[in-house]
């Protein structure tokens, strides 16, 4: 640059900023970092060193992210890596230092806090919350020896009355103060302690340890067996359920027993019970979009069940929960399902718009007459046309018969038999007057 260079004589500060470079970085400069900062990680005594060593890594991670470093050849599978050699590197050290630290009072906290959350949430057996009043007392005693403190259970030995007891326990500890480096051995005796508590939380019988037939017959669901033909047991278990009108312990075996065969079992049980211990048992399901259950409530022709169902009419992204829904509405019979039915011959989907028809037909109501008629004339599906021609067959007016019959001589055969159908209909009807 020559003397009378302006930027020169200028002396700018941001001229000078702008034309600083930034100190090179190399493999073998990072390498001995790493070095650096494993020897101190191993010598590390303290909270206080163990701090010194992941700022130390902090500046060797951000060195590394700005380092220009030689790429490996991507012809040469077996090529290294500098950046990702020193990358592992990095993260295995801080790995060893997150386990150095600690540990910390607050560990402790959080296992009496966990111990607590599975004591009050979970479903004991008779035999597992008999136990938990000693793991729980056992625990507070040897938190008593470790912080001195007068820890003590005044409550019942029910769960719930356990998990408050540990409040004590984890307001003690949050109390102590406890440091990582002074307290440490204060704070292991207190992870025993915890471990402890938790080794005996998990030893505890929970219901769900139980299988299923012994899930069952601890809540009597054997208790009416004698001498059984059918099998398996829960079947005929099942049927003398039914008899003695037990509508909790068949909703129970629908609940527990988990295969096809025993579910249709209880829900043809439930159906024939049809009282209103089963009905409302369905109809609970039914407000979840229960499936089977909508299914049963269209078998018990459960009218008080329809305002629910017509609420799943439009759920035109589940075609499956409308398919079980029409049906169901269909059989069920009631006025208020028809105009909701009626507005769904004309949906997208021409695979459910069959079982709209057919549920009109089943419904039987005189107003569906004029709607299905233009279905069976304009639908582009021939499935829709047939089950529209079914449908106003099963109205059955003269009206509906009439419509129907108009299709007799339809270029599709399906179309055709349910018109020709209708037309027989319509003749015997006329035999019968003149008759």
């Amino acid at each position: 640059m020559s003397d009378d260079d302006p930027a020169e004589e200028s002396g700018d500060p941001e001229d000078a900023e702008e034309t600083e470079l930034v100190p090179e970085v190399s493999v073998e400069d990072l390498d001995a970092r790493l070095d650096e900062t494993a020897e101190a990680l191993e010598a590390a005594e303290t909270e206080a060193d163990l701090d010194d060593v992941e700022a130390d890594l902090d500046e060797v991670e951000a060195d590394l992210e700005r380092a220009d470093l030689p790429e490996p050849d991507e012809d040469d599978e077996d090529a290294e890596d500098p950046r990702a050699d020193l990358e592992s590197r990095l993260s295995d050290q801080r790995d060893d230092l997150a386990d150095q630290r600690g540990p910390y009072a607050s560990d402790a906290v959080d296992e009496v806090e966990s111990a607590q959350s599975t004591i009050a949430d979970t479903r004991w057996t008779e035999s597992g919350e008999a136990d938990l009043p000693a793991v729980v007392d056992e625990f507070l005693d040897a938190m008593n020896e470790v912080l001195e403190t007068d820890l003590n259970r005044a409550g019942d030995d029910d769960p719930e009355s356990l998990a408050d007891a540990l409040d004590d326990a984890v307001a003690a500890v949050e109390e102590a103060d406890l440091d990582a480096d002074d307290d440490a051995e204060t704070i292991a005796a207190l992870l025993e302690a915890t471990d402890g508590l938790g080794t005996g939380v998990d030893d505890a019988e929970e219901w769900d340890d139980l299988q299923t037939h012994e899930q069952l017959q601890a809540q009597g669901f054997y208790d009416v067996l004698g001498h059984y033909k059918d099998f398996p047991p829960e079947l005929s278990a099942l049927k003398e359920h039914e008899q003695q009108g037990n509508v909790e312990m068949v909703l129970l075996a629908l609940d527990s027993l988990e295969s096809e065969f025993m579910e249709e079992h209880c829900l043809d049980a439930l159906t024939r019970m049809n009282d209103d211990g089963a009905f409302e048992a369905m109809h609970q399901r039914a407000q979840k979009r229960d499936q089977p259950a909508i299914r049963a409530l269209g078998k018990m022709a459960a009218e008080d069940a329809v305002e629910t169902l017509v609420e799943y009419v439009d759920s035109d992204s589940n075609p499956v929960l409308q398919k079980v829904t029409f049906k169901a509405l269909g059989e069920i019979g009631h006025e208020d399902a028809v105009q909701p039915l009626v507005n769904k011959l004309v949906m997208d989907d021409d695979e459910v718009r069959p079982y709209a028809a057919r549920a009109l037909g089943l419904i039987g109501d005189a107003r569906a007459v004029d709607p299905l008629a233009d279905a069976a004339a304009d639908d582009d599906s021939d499935n829709v046309r047939a089950a529209a021609l079914w449908a106003l067959r099963q109205i059955g007016t003269e009206a509906a018969l009439e419509a129907a019959a108009e299709f007799d001589d339809d270029r599709t055969f399906i179309v055709q038999t349910e018109a020709e159908k209708a037309r027989d209909a319509l003749d015997a009807a006329g035999e019968e007057v003149v008759a």
